[in-house]
């Protein structure tokens, strides 16, 4: 079988720690029936994308967007990573290599005292 098309990529994550209020990075984790946990944690996923200042962004990392405050979510439906806008969380944007290249990451949602 060729599998010379598939490049593998890096699945890193962060951790917001439920019960210090930290976001970390984790060095290890379980996995139960394929599932990847860690107690009294949410996994961030990294999204393979960098801002424009060559920081990598998670999913729930804050980016600001010209004046605009967007954070970055998952949407499975259309199974992609998206852009949300803080003050009208109906306006979405479909977050792109290019797009990445057009913000600056502030922080994760989760260390945001204003959310």
């Amino acid at each position: 079988m060729d599998t010379n098309f598939y490049l593998p990529r890096k699945l890193l994550f962060k951790a917001w720690n439920k019960e210090t209020k930290l976001l970390m990075r984790l060095d290890s984790m379980e996995c139960i029936k394929g599932e990847l946990v860690k107690k009294d944690h949410i996994l961030l996923q990294f999204t393979g994308m960098y801002d424009k200042a060559g920081e990598e962004l998670y999913e729930m990392d804050l980016v600001l967007r010209g004046t605009e405050k967007f954070v970055i979510t998952w949407d499975g439906n259309p199974t992609a990573w998206t852009m949300m806008k803080i003050k009208d969380r109906t306006q979405q944007l479909p977050f792109t290599h290019a797009l990445a290249k057009d913000v600056t990451r502030l922080c994760s949602y989760f260390e945001s005292e204003k959310r």
